[in-house]
């Protein structure tokens, strides 16, 4: 216990240099500061600069997180999708209110997002799948997210049945393959320093106009 507290101690966090986080020069929408933070991350090769990490709540009220991957932003709505018959498409169809988390260590940045996720619809939906990888639209076909494996059942075995499903119909779409938006109410962009004197800036919809607000490190 003493062993593992002293390396976690000794492991060295936020090491700089960071780049300047300007507040007194901010867009009027977080959606614009996003994709400049985003681009950022992508031109200075941030690994997975579009993994995030999907927060939501079952039916008990009792928070789950994953990483997912980010397919696009618009008009301040963030999107990702999965199966709805997953733990979290199940979750979703409970409670739409998630969060949505981004780290990228290299920069010291750190955005959160809360808000509404919303179904974006079957043509969106199918838009979205036939646009995986074949290896990925095989796994989703199976429809088994997150379930328990039976005992003897081969894994390959079913995957390469999929994959020939594929390659018999390209075009082969499964209904519970959902897109989601998620439309924010909250966004807080997190700027890291090695000081520990941060920077925080919350953007907040209020009667559909975006205020902001400068927190505390």
């Amino acid at each position: 216990m003493d062993n593992i507290r002293k390396q976690l101690r000794n492991l060295k966090s936020l090491q700089g240099p960071f780049p300047i986080f300007d507040v007194d020069k901010l867009p009027p929408e977080p959606e614009m500061l996003f994709l400049e933070w985003l681009y950022k991350a992508i031109n200075m090769q941030v690994r997975e600069a579009h993994a995030m990490t999907l927060s939501t709540v079952d039916s008990e009220g009792v928070p789950d997180a994953r990483i997912v991957i980010l397919k696009n932003v618009s008009n301040n709505k963030w999107f990702f999708a999965t199966s709805s018959e997953s733990q979290k498409g199940q979750q979703l169809q409970t409670n739409p209110k998630v969060a949505l988390t981004f780290y990228w260590p290299l920069l010291g940045r750190q955005i959160r997002i809360r808000g509404n996720a919303f179904d974006m619809g079957d043509e969106a939906s199918s838009k979205d799948f036939l646009a995986r990888s074949e290896d990925a639209r095989a796994i989703a076909l199976l429809e088994k997210q997150s379930k328990v494996v039976t005992p003897g059942v081969d894994i390959s075995k079913e995957f390469h049945h999929k994959q020939k499903q594929i390659t018999q119909n390209p075009n082969i779409v499964t209904p519970n393959w959902r897109l989601y938006g998620v439309e924010a109410t909250e966004v807080e962009f997190w700027q890291g320093k090695e000081t520990r004197k941060h920077v925080r800036i919350k953007y907040r919809l209020t009667e559909n106009s975006w205020t902001q607000t400068l927190l505390w490190p």
